[in-house]
């Protein structure tokens, strides 16, 4: 797995977003905090009117709107997406609230992270997001939930699992009130996977995700 070839360098990612751009904004706060050794180099909305489009405006960086429905087929919306990650020298692309399917191409393979808020491979898949997650979770009667950090892959909610934080899930819990628990655990998961990664200390291993010491797999 490509990864940063430097620890004193901060890696370059692409954030997607499709929405209002928190996981953006939890990225970026990060980051002027000096808790996260990145630079967003590019962010890419599947939505014209996200509110996070803002975000990276606020933080002057680069941003691309790419809808799916102007490109005639997965493979082209995918190039679509890309195609600037190579040209900004992105080495990790961060979904945050993305809700396109898109492609992994082989040379963003295991380069490309999602979170979903849920503990995969519970109440995942396709039309699997938000509240419709929390709201299955409790209709079923589980007792712990949370949220997984994931490589993606091809299929929905489906690559290697990097992290996962849990929440319990309270008699009197409703699907807002569950989904405000486990976004605080997201705001902590997803910075620290992808520290890791930008640390060299994820490497996949078939379906199972190691986390070695500083450095061990650049």
């Amino acid at each position: 797995m490509s990864q940063n070839s430097s620890l004193h360098s901060p890696l370059p990612i692409a954030v997607l977003i499709s929405g209002g751009g928190t996981t953006l904004r939890n990225i970026l706060d990060r980051i002027a905090a000096g808790r996260l050794p990145v630079a967003i180099r590019l962010v890419i909305s599947s939505n014209p009117s996200a509110g996070g489009l803002r975000y990276a405006a606020e933080a002057s960086i680069p941003a691309l709107v790419l809808r799916s429905k102007d490109f005639a087929t997965p493979e082209a919306y995918s190039d679509a997406v890309f195609h600037p990650c190579r040209e900004a020298g992105v080495q990790l692309v961060v979904m945050g609230g993305f809700l396109k399917h898109v492609l992994i191409p082989p040379d963003f393979e295991h380069r490309v992270m999602n979170i979903h808020p849920g503990l995969i491979p519970a109440f995942c898949g396709q039309g699997f997001y938000g509240h419709h997650v929390h709201q299955a979770a409790l209709d079923y009667g589980v007792k712990i939930s949370g949220c997984t950090v994931h490589f993606a892959d091809n299929q929905y909610d489906h690559g290697p699992i990097i992290l996962q934080h849990t929440v319990p899930v309270l008699d009197g819990d409703t699907a807002e009130t569950l989904a405000a628990r486990i976004f605080e655990q997201e705001c902590e998961a997803y910075p620290e996977a992808i520290r890791l990664f930008a640390e060299g200390r994820l490497q996949v291993v078939g379906r199972r995700v190691r986390v070695g010491e500083l450095g061990d797999f650049l």
